[in-house]
């Protein structure tokens, strides 16, 4: 029998603006979450947050893409939508683009990230949760843990790891994905994954065995509402040791807090800042963005754990770097490269100003 890890995230309510997910909120969603595991639709779960979103983090031997778990977390969202509202929570509901659910989750504005497997002897799984930022937040750190070997030593003096990985890569305008692999693809792979505001990885497997390895949240909410309601927030799942990148080696790559596209209203580029859970709540600016990581050993379906990783005084000098990167960006303003391109602000409140002004533009001589 294969575990599957069902990783659904979205914002319905926070305190102060987009800032907290309030407590009421996780606790409505233990509650048809904890019902679910005694009616044995659940293995185990745990309900968390970071910022703004809440994250439902399940296991279950359903496959990926279930109806049933997927309407558990759209019927959980959905009433800790009612509970944000009665507190007047910001943002009640606002990645809940549909009022009923239509037997699949996906397209409907929560992020899903979800892997299935046969579980390993011992089975370490890393599920990091990002808030204000985009999917595509994911390509660099992704890229380092499973092709890079200035980052994972095991690329060179671990055989097992040898043949490589496997990269599913989607392209979110057209709506196309395309698989290539590293080490044979590495310079063509980068030619994409560099754009991360149109090519994000999905998927990642072991070349050996197409064993997944990594999963991501690709969902753009910009695109499904046609405008901006609030940032992605992505959310991955990825398994360690034993065939895979070693734990250290999945969370090193975030010890460089990389420039990555949202922060204030989904607008502006500011620094990756990995945090404890205690910290994964962006104020300045409303940011700079965050990352948490929780480890989990998955042990016949339950989850062991979790050990949050970021809280650890080793990344200091990585927060300390991100709040520098921060004041230094800040200091642009509302000028490039601080606030995105203009191509990247179509979804953004932007548009509505060019429109203000269209009539007032002249051709020149």
């Amino acid at each position: 029998m294969k575990t599957t890890i069902s990783v659904i995230k979205a914002d319905v309510g926070s305190v102060a603006g987009h800032g907290l997910a309030h407590p009421a909120l996780l606790a409505k969603c233990e509650e048809f979450l904890a019902k679910a595991k005694e009616e044995e639709l659940l293995t185990d779960y745990y309900v968390t947050n970071c910022g703004d979103d809440t994250e439902l983090i399940m296991t279950h031997k359903n496959g990926e893409e279930s109806e049933e778990i997927h309407k558990l977390a759209w019927d959980a969202f959905s009433a800790a939508t009612e509970v944000a509202k009665e507190l007047k929570l910001y943002g009640a509901g606002q990645d809940l683009l549909s009022d009923t659910f239509s037997g699949n989750i996906k397209g409907m504005g929560p992020g899903v990230a979800e892997m299935e497997f046969k579980e390993r002897p011992s089975d370490p799984v890393v599920i990091f949760c990002m808030d204000k930022t985009e999917p595509g937040a994911f390509n660099l750190p992704l890229f380092r843990m499973f092709a890079d070997p200035f980052n994972t030593a095991g690329l060179v003096i671990d055989p097992s790891l040898h043949n490589g990985f496997e990269f599913e890569i989607f392209d979110v305008m057209e709506h196309k994905k395309v698989t290539m692999s590293c080490p044979d693809e590495m310079y063509d792979l980068l030619a994409l994954l560099g754009t991360t505001n149109r090519y994000v990885i999905k998927r990642i497997r072991r070349r050996d065995d197409n064993e997944i390895a990594a999963a991501v949240s690709t969902e753009r909410l910009n695109l499904m509402a046609g405008q901006y309601i609030g940032k992605d927030d992505p959310v991955a799942i990825v398994r360690s040791q034993s065939g895979f990148p070693a734990a250290g080696e999945v969370v090193e790559p975030f010890s460089f807090p990389h420039l990555v596209g949202g922060w204030m209203r989904g607008s502006h580029n500011g620094p990756l800042m990995p945090v404890g859970q205690k910290n994964a709540y962006p104020v300045r600016f409303d940011g700079p963005p965050r990352v948490m990581a929780l480890g989990f050993q998955i042990a016949e379906g339950k989850l062991v754990g979790p050990a949050d990783m970021f809280d650890d005084p080793a990344y200091d000098r990585s927060r300390n770097l991100a709040s520098e990167i921060a004041e230094y960006m800040r200091r642009h303003g509302p000028f490039e490269p601080h606030r995105l391109p203009s191509d990247e602000m179509e979804y953004t409140s932007l548009p509505g100003v060019m429109e203000k002004l269209e009539g007032r533009f002249e051709d020149i001589d």
